[in-house]
């Protein structure tokens, strides 16, 4: 039997329950992999604090971890970016292969560590970093290697999705479903990552990298939370087939750019991915011969996540143990740009709030005639007093610049009553 020794860096909730399901998963590993894996050293923040199960007296200083000879593989699970950078760097140059869950690290500093790694003939593991106990990562680059992908998307950020799915079938508004949420232990205190779109973007970013070779610059991938989506907008989606759900999309366009953005997106009642509940993850990819796959669990949680770590660092073992580089990831050759805001084209639904009198329809739509956008379906429902109504439009095919200008034009009329509340509209056909 081959044993190999961990370097665990970070004992937080994932890495609780790595140590957890390691002793769990050793009997699987040897039996199929023939191979033990031990945790041999581990840093920690606070040394004070008691980690059960942890089978070595914890350290302050990461570095000796990394230095420690019995370490061949180390973990990273600090989380955020500037010290997990300098956790991920000194462990690629030690030559030590490096297992995250980091997608932030990955997705803002994810340049410069693909050089390291490169430089140094380590390997980096990041099953864990995207969709929890979901493997995308190995299908991306095992199972579809063969095949041109033609785009994919995801609900990636379990939070949102409890959130969304709470407003749709409880009639909860945001910041109740919210509060169920946090209650449940879905969102954290400082809910920003999950429900301003971020950390479904971080995870995005980490599919286009593995889908086309191209890492886009984080700062300039186009992100929207769902933090305005209304009871209203779920109600009416519904009058309109749809479900809305925040969606992380993928997908090229031409031989030289790749739209990647994450936003709120109403999708047809009929599209399976419409009836991913709760707190779960699915991802969808479209291959040139695969055709469309559909990977749906659980994106977030110790259990999940660390089935994703620990088949990283079986993977990793198995290298080590066969004298295997371990795989290769793609080094941007900078032939690919990300589209930019305004160039990106579809389909939208645009709620306003208008006065309620004879003619605004017709004026409106109007506008959006100007401007070459086709309206597909439109509700005026009635009865809401005030002097006002909402006045939803589903709207055909059109650039974002075009949407721009029309929303500008209708928002300057004496009718209007607030601004264009306007959601993405993905048939994902």
């Amino acid at each position: 039997m081959n044993k190999y020794g961990i370097g665990l860096i970070g004992c937080g909730t994932v890495g609780s329950g790595l140590i957890r399901n390691l002793a769990k998963a050793n009997p699987l590993l040897r039996e199929r992999l023939d191979i033990h894996l031990e945790i041999v050293a581990a840093a920690v923040k606070d040394i004070t604090k008691v980690r059960d199960g942890l089978p070595v007296k914890p350290i302050a200083d990461w570095r000796k971890v990394i230095a420690d000879p019995a370490v061949q593989i180390v973990v990273e699970l600090v989380g955020g970016v500037d010290d997990s950078f300098q956790i991920a760097q000194t462990c690629l140059k030690a030559g030590k292969p490096l297992v995250t869950a980091n997608k932030a690290l990955l997705a803002e500093r994810g340049h410069e560590l693909i050089a390291q790694a490169h430089q140094s003939n380590a390997p980096i593991y990041f099953e864990a970093s995207v969709a929890g106990g979901i493997p995308v990562i190995k299908v991306l680059r095992e199972g579809l290697v063969a095949n041109q992908l033609l785009g994919l998307h995801g609900i990636i950020n379990g939070t949102s999705n409890y959130i969304l799915t709470r407003m749709a079938e409880a009639g909860s508004d945001f910041a109740t479903a919210l509060q169920q949420a946090k209650d449940l232990g879905y969102a954290e205190a400082d809910d920003r990552l999950d429900v301003d779109g971020i950390d479904a973007a971080h995870k995005a970013a980490i599919l286009c990298l593995l889908a086309y070779g191209f890492l886009p610059k984080f700062s300039e991938v186009p992100v929207e939370g769902i933090r305005k989506i209304s009871s209203q907008d779920v109600s009416f989606a519904a009058q309109l087939g749809y479900t809305i759900k925040l969606l992380a999309l993928v997908r090229p366009h031409g031989s030289d750019q790749v739209e990647v953005r994450v936003a709120p997106t109403l999708l047809p009642n009929r599209h399976p991915m419409a009836s991913v509940h709760g707190a779960f993850n699915a991802i969808g990819l479209l291959g040139n011969l695969s055709g469309p796959v559909q990977l749906t669990g659980r994106g977030a949680g110790p259990d999940a996540t660390s089935s994703a770590l620990l088949a990283d660092l079986a993977e990793a073992a198995k290298n080590l143990r066969d004298k295997s580089p371990g795989p290769q990831i793609p080094q941007p050759d900078g032939k690919l740009r990300l589209l930019q805001k305004g160039e990106s084209v579809g389909r939208f639904y645009v709620r306003l709030e208008v006065e309620d009198r004879p003619g605004v329809l017709a004026l409106v739509a109007g506008i959006f005639g100007s401007e070459k956008i086709g309206i597909s379906s439109v509700l005026q429902p009635e009865g809401h007093g005030a002097g006002s109504v909402p006045l939803v439009f589903l709207l055909e095919a059109a650039s974002e610049s075009s949407l721009e200008k029309a929303v500008a034009q209708i928002t300057k009329l004496p009718n209007s009553r607030s601004p264009a509340h306007i959601l993405r509209v993905e048939d994902l056909s």
